[in-house]
């Protein structure tokens, strides 16, 4: 029953692909799919995400990736489900699942090959280890810390959110277990982004070229254009010729063809400028954190809160760019049919977003109404259940910080993750079955008290 309520969440979870009538994309799908096509690491991606595609598309079809990333999002929220309520049912999880799939953004980004839903999925992973790890078997908490290291290691932004949530669990639970096996996703994630980028550079670094964006952000807020002037011409940087054109905005600094990192003053273009600038960008990014701490911060704390409010599905459906990025990948690395499949998709004919639009309009009022009963969730749910709460409001705001104060303000970027308040609202209210956890008292003197188990193995169920 538990393999069939699985099966049918992830199902209903994917239905946009059907809609659509083949898995959805995004522009930089195309560098996951080079990866593992061409063995070419992406300049500007982190190093997990390609690999799990390629293990179940086996250049024949996307469908298999996509059906792959479906049934872990839905087996993720069964055990969730199982964690927050103590016993997990079938009924009750295609019930959850029907109403993630109808009423908020989860289902167009799980019907998306692209890691953008993993940053839930990492939380869900974070929130599993640190508060419910007493409702797995030893073999669940294994895989569960496994596809919580996948998905930090799928983007870098995830292992703020997963640093952060640890955080979280050390001040709820202030015991040392709990916090390791959480801790044991960053940590581990970091150490295959370290690897893998000893092994292509010989730098152990997180991101070899992150930098740039930063950079990006910054010179867009101004604090970095104030440090180019005042070190300018001295310092003999290449983005000292181009003060009087700066600040500009950050997505036209790192993609427009005439920009700086594009286009050098002759007019000619540079080949990968970003990675060619991007040592340039660490030591002005060292300028700027120590001369300017202040205006940085500010700079970011806007950022952050203008990303809070930002959670619109509808930039990742339409086909800008797509037959120069991944129609090409499709075009030269998989069957003609897979080909025709695409072009025949209602996204690359420029459908998608009016067919999805009646949807879509149902997520603000759901999102209003779900942050509503979460909060209330906090005042009479049980322990795990309050922290599957503040999980989802932590990564949200964690997942806020990560992409608008490092990156750029995108409404894509705050939908990816907030089907985690709707969730953690539909898990807040029902009767929790099984033992609770032991976590300190409001008082801070205490713990709370053990609810008798249940009859069932909630590892079993």
């Amino acid at each position: 029953m538990r393999a069939l309520a699985v099966l049918a969440g992830g199902a209903l979870l994917g239905w946009p692909a059907l809609l659509n009538g083949y898995p959805l994309v995004f522009i930089d799908t195309v560098s996951y799919l080079e990866h593992t096509i061409l063995w070419a690491l992406p300049w500007d991606k982190a190093p997990a995400y390609g690999p799990a595609l390629a293990a179940f598309h086996a250049r024949v079809t996307l469908w298999g990736s996509l059906a792959a990333q479906l049934l872990l999002i839905s087996w993720m929220v069964w055990l969730t489900q199982r964690g927050a309520l103590g016993a997990a049912r079938a009924g009750v999880h295609l019930a959850v699942c029907a109403a993630l799939a109808g009423l908020t953004a989860l289902p167009w980004f799980a019907a998306t090959l692209m890691p953008d839903v993993l940053s839930g999925v990492a939380a869900l992973a974070i929130f599993l280890l640190g508060f419910c790890a007493h409702r797995l078997s030893r073999a669940e908490r294994v895989a569960v810390t496994a596809v919580g290291v996948l998905c930090v290691a799928a983007h870098l932004s995830h292992l703020v959110i997963a640093l952060a949530l640890v955080g979280l669990v050390l001040v709820l639970r202030r015991r040392v277990v709990p916090v390791l096996r959480a801790a044991m996703v960053p940590v581990l994630a970091a150490g295959v982004l370290l690897g893998v980028n000893l092994a292509d550079s010989g730098r152990a670094t997180l991101s070899q070229n992150g930098g740039i964006f930063l950079l990006a952000r910054l010179q867009a807020d101004g604090p970095a254009v104030e440090t180019l002037r005042a070190h300018c011409p001295a310092a003999g940087w290449y983005l000292c010729d181009f003060t009087d054109r700066l600040p500009m905005d950050s997505d036209d600094f790192l993609w427009s063809p005439d920009s700086p990192v594009s286009q050098d003053t002759t007019g000619a273009q540079r080949f990968m400028g970003s990675v060619a600038l991007a040592p340039e960008a660490g030591v002005i990014l060292r300028a700027t954190f120590a001369e300017r701490p202040l205006a940085v911060l500010r700079a970011m704390a806007g950022n952050a809160a203008r990303q809070l409010a930002l959670a619109r599905v509808g930039d990742t459906l339409g086909n800008e760019h797509l037959d120069l990025s991944a129609r090409r990948m499709i075009r030269d690395g998989f069957p003609a049919r897979e080909l025709a499949a695409f072009d025949a998709g209602l996204q690359m004919r420029g459908a998608l977003a009016e067919a999805a639009a009646p949807w879509l309009a149902l997520h603000m009022p759901v999102l209003a109404a779900s942050l509503a009963l979460a909060l209330l969730g906090l005042a009479r749910g049980g322990a795990e259940q309050r922290a599957l709460v503040l999980v989802a409001l932590g990564a949200i705001a964690a997942n806020a910080f990560a992409t608008g104060a490092l990156s750029a303000p995108h409404d894509r970027y705050g939908a990816r993750i907030i089907w985690l308040l709707p969730l953690a609202a539909l898990l807040a209210w029902p009767r929790q079955r099984g033992t609770r956890i032991s976590m300190p008292s409001r008082s801070g003197t205490g713990q709370t008290s053990r609810m008798v188990r249940s009859r069932s193995n909630p590892a079993s169920t």
